[in-house]
């Protein structure tokens, strides 16, 4: 049995499957009043829980916008489904990774898997939204971050809203596929498209994710006059970091030089793990990692690695 304190578990979201989209657990709320169209999801990965619960506070409290659209959205939720509470880590996905496939070559190619038919059912609710807020969590416990393309204005929101305080910024990608914030109009720099980023909430099961979860939602929304600005926490120094490289898992025998959660830092050319024959290094002086993996697969994520920006 897992020794990982579970503070919040899944709950039935079977009442939330009636939506008023056509997609199933798709909420849309219309105002009557010109604004913008928010989208928040939850769920992308199933068994990051703190999503789900900003947004059933959503739907369990009434919250409707004052101008524009607002549109709540659970995505895998056949993986979240699955969720052992003795194996609470594998319902992330139950075939593919749910935020990595949204590409044309994905989305109109020939494989299939239970994360292939969810994302193309949610594609026109993915492609209607003009701003988009999909909400994560960490396997590890360390601080929330933002994630965003390096596009000025996914920057100037984030900055804007302050919490979290620790931004990654990726200039050229993920690296290792296509995030639903990277979406048609959205993985491009320019004035027209909207904002989108991804909010890294806390460890999965923590109380203190979902709490964050649901006031990074509300203050989203707000920041797009969605709804009134809630009350607001005392300033943070604002840290980001860019997106240098991402590693995957290339052999059954992989291992990092030392334990790692993130947020640790390497000098340039140190050793950060070992992936069989493969040796992972640091590029630069200050290379902080992201997302070190807590138990390597092969084909999945091995660690990002990041430099300073301010």
């Amino acid at each position: 049995m897992s020794t990982t304190p579970l503070e919040v578990l899944p709950r039935d979201l079977s009442a939330y499957r009636q939506g008023n989209t056509g997609v199933d657990y798709v909420h849309r709320f219309d105002s009557g009043k010109p604004g913008p169209h928010v989208l928040i999801n939850a769920l992308t990965h199933g068994n990051e829980i703190c999503g789900m619960v900003a947004a059933t506070h959503l739907l369990d409290t009434g919250v409707r916008p004052k101008i524009g659209t607002l549109t709540v959205s659970f995505a895998n939720v056949a993986a979240y489904e699955s969720f052992d509470i003795e194996r609470p880590f594998d319902s992330r996905q139950l075939v593919h990774n749910m935020n990595r496939i949204w590409s044309s070559d994905w989305l109109d190619g020939a494989e299939d898997s239970p994360e292939l038919q969810r994302a193309r059912a949610l594609r026109g609710v993915v492609e209607a939204a003009d701003h988009i807020l999909d909400i994560h969590s960490t396997s590890q416990a360390v601080p929330p971050f933002w994630v965003y393309p390096s596009f000025s204005r996914n920057a100037a929101v984030a900055l804007a809203i302050g919490c979290p305080a620790l931004h990654l910024v990726m200039p050229r990608g993920l690296g290792s596929g296509t995030p639903l914030i990277q979406y048609g109009p959205h993985g491009s720099e320019g004035p027209g498209p909207g904002v989108a980023l991804v909010a890294e909430c806390g460890q999965h099961f923590q109380q203190a994710s979902s709490d964050l979860a649901t006031a990074v939602t509300l203050d989203f929304l707000a920041h797009f006059g969605l709804v009134d600005a809630p009350a607001t926490a005392p300033a943070q120094p604002q840290l980001r970091f860019e997106l240098l490289e991402t590693h995957l898992v290339r052999t059954t025998d992989f291992h990092f030089t030392r334990p790692l959660i993130g947020l640790e830092s390497f000098a340039q050319g140190e050793l950060i793990a070992t992936d069989g024959p493969h040796a992972i290094v640091a590029p630069c002086n200050d290379c902080t990692v992201f997302m070190p993996t807590r138990e390597p697969i092969v084909g999945r994520e091995a660690v990002y690695l990041t430099k300073p920006l301010d």
